[in-house]
């Protein structure tokens, strides 16, 4: 295994994931202020799931997303 490319390789995916994610929640959460489904000044707990099936990982990161 080159160390090299294996961490490039990782760093570019999770580059991708960071900014994805980022407007995915960004939109997600101007849609549901818009529809009045929450308020623009609570706390909403969120999860995020990384899977690699070949390697048999499975985690769990937990964390908050706050608006005020």
């Amino acid at each position: 295994m080159d160390e090299e490319t294996f961490n490039l390789s990782i760093r570019k995916f999770l580059k991708v994931v960071g900014v994805s994610s980022q407007r995915e929640i960004e939109q997600a959460i101007a849609q549901a202020i818009a529809d009045g489904t929450i308020s623009a000044t609570g706390r909403f707990p969120v999860t995020m799931t990384l899977e690699l099936p070949a390697a048999k990982l499975k985690a769990k990161f937990d964390g908050e997303i706050q608006l005020e």
